[in-house]
């Protein structure tokens, strides 16, 4: 039994869309999102969820770099595109590229915490 899914990005050439996007992790994303769990995911961990089927008619970010496909990609799954750093619908969190971490781990604990306990945090690490 866990509280959230955390999803990080990864890279084409290390076969991160294989794993992504096979049925039994969209089998994983679905039952958390269907649980009301949060689910954060980083850069194109976004492109999985959506994937999963979970962000139809959502709003939601990915990779952004201006060379990048990613975005046109997400599209494709009926997502409602931001070019925000990190969109928060409902009880998932997608965020447009690796330096966003820190941000979405922290709306993470805030989900799952308390603002307060957030902002402990954030002065005890230095934010």
């Amino acid at each position: 039994e866990f509280d959230a899914l955390a999803i990080p990005g990864g890279f084409e050439e290390a076969d991160f869309y294989d794993d992504a996007f096979s049925e039994q992790f969209g089998t994983v994303i679905r039952h958390f999102n269907d649980q009301h769990k949060p689910i954060a995911s980083i850069c194109v961990a976004a492109l999985a969820v959506a994937h999963s089927g979970v962000l139809k008619e959502r709003r939601a970010t990915t990779y952004n770099h201006p060379t990048s496909q990613r975005l046109a990609q997400l599209a494709t799954y009926g997502v409602a595109i931001s070019k925000d750093r990190i969109v928060v619908d409902d009880n998932i969190i997608t965020s447009a590229n690796p330096s966003t971490a820190m941000e979405v781990a922290f709306t993470l604990l805030e989900m799952l915490t308390s603002s307060d306990n957030t902002e402990k945090i954030k002065d005890l690490m230095g934010y």
